[in-house]
């Protein structure tokens, strides 16, 4: 797709979800530094190209069920967006039972797996939303594509907490060999 900066155009999306657009619609203009109207529950959006394909992103974000303030980290390069479709995922029948698998007695599994991947999680039908840093979503992604399958909640806990344990571990083996490293270039010769 090719991007004309500056060049005003306008782009159009559903939202079934108008009351919270229309709740912040000044915050969600002064942020994304475009222009929002709508006609029932179909939202325009004007402004500069760019603007726009940031503004469609949160948007649809608040479609799926975030809220603006959530949706709006989709402006930070770091964070992103996945939508996941339940029947693309399998092809069991019982698609109440699998949304009751993702979200748990009083939506302990969401909780749980938010806590853990440090990402957000809406469900609007069939379709999952996942907000979170690009370097933590793809551990979020696996999670959910797990439960939709079948493998057990706490199996899934314990997957991701052996991760996050290797990360960590990770993370501390290459600070101390940056930090050796370092020590050595310091000392004189």
């Amino acid at each position: 797709m090719f991007f004309i900066k500056n060049k005003i155009t306008m782009q159009e999306i559903y939202v079934e979800n108008i009351k919270e657009i229309i709740r912040a619609k000044t915050k969600l203009e002064k942020e994304l530094e475009i222009k929002l109207s709508n006609k029932g529950k179909n939202v325009f959006v004007e402004g500069p190209a760019d603007k726009e394909f940031i503004a469609l992103e949160v948007l649809g974000a608040i479609k799926i069920g975030f809220s603006a303030d959530r949706s709006l980290e989709l402006k930070r390069e770091e964070f992103m967006i996945q939508k996941l479709n339940i029947k693309n995922i399998t092809r069991r029948s019982d698609l109440i039972r699998i949304r009751a698998r993702i979200i748990g007695t009083n939506g302990k599994t969401l909780k749980t797996l938010k806590t853990l991947t440090k990402c957000d999680f809406a469900m609007n039908n069939n379709e999952i939303g996942i907000i979170g840093h690009v370097d933590e979503i793809e551990e979020a992604i696996q999670s959910v594509t797990s439960i939709i399958q079948g493998s057990k909640q706490g199996n899934v806990y314990s997957r991701l907490e052996r991760n996050k344990k290797k990360k960590k571990e990770f993370e501390l083996m290459n600070f101390r060999h940056r930090r050796k490293f370092s020590e050595k270039s310091s000392t004189p010769f």
